[in-house]
């Protein structure tokens, strides 16, 4: 007798919001297989893969009913829910929503554009007059980060959540858009925490 199907997960090495969904499956020791995808090639856009997920991006996970679960923050609360890393207390689970959704609108759309810019596509006459604007809304965010931590050592009440997986994939290769996280002696003590925590594993595993 056969068990349930592996989960598939549609990725990318270079995609922090696929790394969030590695590092959650890493951490409560679901076995899974990666299909890598290239994010800039166009193959997330094929009808193939947008029979999985029609919004034509990584991660997308195909669960054990072979049905497909897409967005990121999405597929972490679907893991996490009943696990240790999704919150009891109802507002503590709403605080982690809140973080969820702070990174997916006022993080991830500047620090992360910004080193995708630069670290992978590199500057073009497109995106180069962007850049400051998106640099100085990325240093509002990591602003914002660093008031919350200079009080808690996590970001959903006193445990490691993944509100802290979600603002974590970003963050912490955010020096590779050119950030500048010397700044911040908060966010890299949280950097610190996260990292050491048991089945971490990093982007570039």
């Amino acid at each position: 007798m056969t068990g349930p199907a592996p989960l598939t997960l549609y990725d990318s090495a270079i995609s922090g919001n696929a790394y969030k969904v590695r590092l959650l499956l890493s951490q409560l020791g679901l076995p899974f297989r990666r299909i890598e995808f290239d994010v800039d090639d166009g193959s997330t856009r094929t009808a193939e893969f947008l029979a999985r997920n029609p919004n034509g991006k990584v991660p997308c996970i195909a669960l054990a009913d072979g049905s497909h679960l897409w967005e990121s923050n999405a597929i972490l609360y679907y893991f996490a829910e009943g696990t240790q890393y999704w919150p009891g207390d109802k507002r503590l689970r709403a605080q982690a929503l809140q973080w969820m959704f702070f990174e997916q609108y006022s993080h991830e759309p500047y620090i992360a554009v910004v080193r995708h810019w630069v670290a992978h596509l590199g500057k073009t006459p497109e995106n180069e007059p962007q850049l400051p604007g998106k640099i100085a809304r990325g240093y509002q965010a990591l602003d914002v980060m660093e008031s919350h931590l200079k009080h808690h050592d996590f970001f959903a009440g006193p445990a490691y959540s993944i509100a802290d997986m979600a603002l974590y994939a970003y963050t912490h290769v955010a020096p590779e858009g050119g950030f500048d996280l010397g700044r911040y002696p908060f966010i890299r003590a949280w950097l610190a925490r996260v990292a050491a925590r048991p089945g971490h594993v990093r982007i570039i595993d």
